[in-house]
């Protein structure tokens, strides 16, 4: 058992819970495709076979719960927590604070989460959520956090936007994209719009995940076992989530290889699949291409929900 597990030790350290893919908002910048109107919610017995799986697995150190909006489902949340930390877990959240009324408000949901075992929030803070407001439940939340003693950080992803870059000595500079946006789900569907482009041949590496050694896969009610948003390498309702991991090889994976020989271009190469000619980053070249292909690997390009489409 012991060397069963091994490979298991030199790579999942953090399990993120898709509670939910519903959400109070319905942000362009959303990677996921959450509105009101998403389905897929887990049920705390589905919560506790993870956190057994996790336990299995023994390197696990942080459980994260998020979604779409987990307050909106407050108490399988703070049971979901409670269990977690029980386990032993370190347990934080992603959250958007919608709740957040009043300093007095805030304290409602943040105080039993604190003692049902919470260790940290993310809020989400930015002109996607709560435009230019500069009081709004994410800081009013912020600050009731601080005054309960609760470790919590904002979430700002500035929209994207052309930068000029300096002049070289040919003459002008050349324009960029600016912002925090990665463009994928949502993202890459409304954003890209009117930004600078890039050959696709630019295009040779994942920049953004550790598609080869993960260590964090996000987790939904449907049983996706996410390295990258909306690439699966498996139902964890069908395999234990402890041999999923265990059995799990990048290099064999229909997309999760090509992506590490050679980016969105050897995607788009080795499967045949005909690119654009050109794209804003290598997320919004991988999405594109992906959401063409789920209809050939709808296994590993999961759940539909990530692509803006029914399940």
């Amino acid at each position: 058992m012991r060397g069963f597990f091994c490979r298991i030790m030199t790579m999942l350290s953090g399990i993120h819970f898709l509670l939910t893919y519903k959400c109070t908002f319905e942000c362009d910048h959303c990677f996921l495709y959450c509105s009101p109107r998403s389905r897929g919610t887990f049920t705390i017995d589905q919560v506790q076979q993870v956190l057994d799986e996790a336990r299995e697995i023994g390197t696990v150190d942080w459980i994260y719960f998020e979604g779409g909006e987990p307050l909106l489902f407050f108490n399988l949340l703070q049971e979901s927590i409670r269990r977690a930390s029980e386990a032993g877990f370190r347990v934080g959240i992603v959250s958007n604070a919608y709740p957040s009324t009043s300093p007095d408000d805030a304290e409602l949901w943040l105080r039993p989460l604190a003692e049902a075992g919470l260790s940290f929030i993310n809020v989400s803070n930015d002109v996607y959520h709560f435009g230019d407001a500069r009081e709004n439940p994410a800081t009013i939340a912020v600050e009731a956090a601080q005054r309960l003693g609760i470790d919590i950080e904002p979430i700002r992803i500035e929209p994207p936007c052309v930068v000029q870059t300096e002049a070289s000595a040919e003459g002008r500079g050349q324009p960029v994209t600016g912002g925090d946006v990665i463009f994928r789900g949502r993202a890459a569907d409304l954003l890209t719009g009117g930004l600078p482009l890039k050959s696709h041949e630019n295009f040779t590496e994942c920049p953004f995940e550790d598609l080869k050694n993960p260590s964090r896969v996000h987790v939904d009610a449907f049983g996706h076992v996410q390295v990258c948003q909306g690439i699966s390498i498996g139902n964890l309702w069908e395999t234990p989530l402890s041999e999923l991991m265990a059995n799990y090889r990048a290099e064999q994976h229909p997309v999760c290889g090509p992506l590490l020989r050679g980016g969105p271009s050897a995607l788009a190469a080795e499967t045949g699949t005909e690119s654009d000619p050109a794209y804003v980053s290598e997320c919004h070249m991988c999405y594109s291409l992906r959401k063409s292909l789920i209809g050939r690997y709808p296994r590993y390009l999961a759940p539909a929900q990530v692509y803006g489409l029914s399940d």
